[in-house]
């Protein structure tokens, strides 16, 4: 429900507070006062377009915020969808600065348009004189038929599973896509998987293999260093090992005369252990040490291979060589296992189908069982409002392909779409002896709004909308038609906030809060206000309306009778 609106900067209005109450709230005043701009103003807390040329200073920003009171419209999940922290008393705000640039707040958090647009349309539907295409949207039709049907439960379950099931087509479809070109490609991925497979890599092997070359292209340096190292530690008349022993000679000799020169004589011995077991390692080395051309051939021809495939491959180690490998592997493994994997989709999409058809077959028997109803009730209220003569007939055919699926292979059974199999069109006439047509073809602009009030009248005992406003659309009714139109618009009410701008006094008269625009004049300036009239005031306007302004006291008095007072 709408319980302030206020804005500041828009149109004629420079500041201006509304507070609106429960029930049915009333909007009247001359032609040009305002009215509409309110309308407009509101609209753009409802997510609607907005341009700066329509601001009252354009060296300020416009501001609009409306407080709504939201609790028991079932809202939370959409807050928590788009992160946004609910109140019970929810404040829209939108600034739109001199430059056209806008900024949109839910609860002073920052939204995007089209989440404020989403959240408006639950909380506010506006509908005027000249909303003809509403009425005629299939869509529309569709809505009205399943708020009567009172199906919510089975719709939501339906819409959620056929949204799974264009995710699952589109994956087989993608799958189909991917298998197609993958057995194009698989004579090429196992010809390079063979190619590497042979080879044998090692992930290690390319550093061994280099440094083993480089040690066959030096064996003969490495050969001559190594024997002149064993040469000069123990076959040189002067070698190390002869040195040293001749000095544990010299030590093993006094060694008795202190226990450490004894100790340094067992080090030395040690040493020489040591250093012989060197020397007879690098003997050993020098003696397999030699040139081997065949080897060095063999080792090239592996390094060639090696990097002939790095290069291919654009890559510079072995490591990355074995993942392009496998890699490969799994590419043809896919290949070899795909049109299993689309059989698995196929089976699954073919059992997610005959769900859906189960629940849309329940959702057509739902609609079918809630055409009558709705024919009925709905000329019932045309006939109150002085269109007796009306025909409506609610068509229900089955879905036509173009824009729905038929099933993964084109020859279902039944063609289904987001809502279901049902295809709903709604025709009418609005006078004897006329074949009936679609809406906006055989209705006048005052017939259509009289047609979408009993519509809006009979959805909203099932639907949870919180606020509905119309916009003069009593347009070409008057006199008992329109005190008809009033009592539709009053027990509307009961169930939901209702605002009705009107000039008709026999609607004004039903409302619990009647408000009235107009235009305050300055020497320079012209602007819009509003006031809530009180129980006088009220009267003193509706027998203005009855018959202008100024009221004889017979128009009074009819005004004091349309009000009750």
């Amino acid at each position: 429900m709408l319980q302030k609106l206020t804005i500041n900067n828009y149109a004629l209005i420079d500041n201006l507070e509304i507070s609106f109450g429960k029930g049915l709230n009333i909007l009247t005043g001359e032609t040009g006062a305002g009215k509409s701009i309110i309308l407009g103003a509101l609209s753009l807390i409802l997510g609607q377009r907005a341009e700066s040329r329509y601001f009252f200073n354009q060296q300020k920003k416009c501001v609009i915020e409306g407080l709504f009171k939201i609790d028991g419209f079932h809202l939370k999940s959409f807050f928590e969808d788009n992160d946004l922290d609910y109140e019970p008393e929810t404040v829209l705000r939108r600034e739109i600065s001199a430059d056209g640039k806008s900024r949109a707040f839910v609860n002073d958090t920052p939204v995007n348009l089209n989440a404020l647009k989403q959240l408006g349309e639950k909380l506010i539907d506006i509908h005027s004189q000249h909303a003809t295409l509403e009425i005629n949207d299939p869509e529309f039709q569709l809505l009205v038929v399943d708020a009567v049907a009172k199906h919510d439960d089975l719709l939501n379950d339906y819409q959620t599973k056929f949204k799974a099931y264009k995710k699952t087509t589109a994956k087989l479809h993608e799958l189909i896509e991917e298998s197609e070109k993958a057995k194009a490609d698989l004579d090429y991925f196992q010809f390079q998987f063979d190619e590497l497979e042979k080879a044998g890599l090692n992930a290690e092997e390319q550093e061994l293999l280099e440094k083993e070359l480089d040690a066959l292209n030096n064996a003969e340096e490495i050969k001559r260093n190594l024997y002149g190292a064993f040469y000069l530690m123990q076959e040189s008349e002067v070698a190390a090992l002869i040195q040293l022993k001749e000095a544990g000679q010299q030590l093993s000799v006094i060694e008795k005369f202190d226990p450490l020169i004894e100790e340094l004589n067992q080090r030395l011995s040690s040493t020489i252990i040591e250093l012989k077991d060197i020397a007879a390692e690098i003997e050993t080395i020098e003696q397999r040490t030699h040139t081997n051309e065949a080897r060095v051939d063999e080792v090239n021809t592996r390094l060639s291979l090696i990097y002939n495939l790095q290069k291919k491959h654009r890559v510079n180690t072995n490591a990355e060589l074995l993942e392009i490998q496998d890699d490969l592997s799994d590419k043809i493994q896919k290949v070899l296992f795909s049109d299993e994997a689309v059989e698995k989709l196929q089976k699954q999409l073919a059992d997610d189908r005959a769900a859906l058809e189960k629940l849309a077959a329940q959702l057509t028997t739902g609609r079918l069982k809630a055409i009558p109803d709705i024919e009925k009730r709905v000329l019932a209220l045309l006939t109150e409002m002085g269109m007796s003569n009306s025909a409506l007939k609610v068509e229900r055919t089955p879905l036509l392909p173009k824009g729905a699926i038929n099933g993964f292979d084109g020859d279902a059974s039944i063609t289904l779409d987001k809502n279901g199999a049902d295809q709903i069109r709604f025709l009418f006439s609005a006078n004897k002896g006329h074949a009936l047509a679609e809406m906006s073809k055989v209705a006048s602009g005052g017939e259509l709004s009289r047609l979408m009030l009993s519509i809006k009248s009979l959805i909203a005992q099932y639907t949870a909308l919180p606020t509905i406003i119309f916009d003069e659309i009593d347009t070409g009714v008057s006199g008992e038609v329109a005190n008809k139109v009033g009592q539709i618009m009053e027990h509307l009410s009961d169930n939901l906030q209702v605002i009705t701008i009107t000039h008709l006094p026999q609607i004004a008269s039903k409302g619990q809060n009647h408000y009235f625009v107009y235009k305050d004049d300055t020497a320079t300036v012209t602007y819009t206000r509003i006031k809530q009239l009180d129980e006088q005031e009220r009267v003193l306007e509706i027998a203005k309306m009855l018959s202008g302004d100024k009221p004889g006291e017979s128009a009074l008095q009819n005004a004091r009778e349309l009000l009750g007072a």
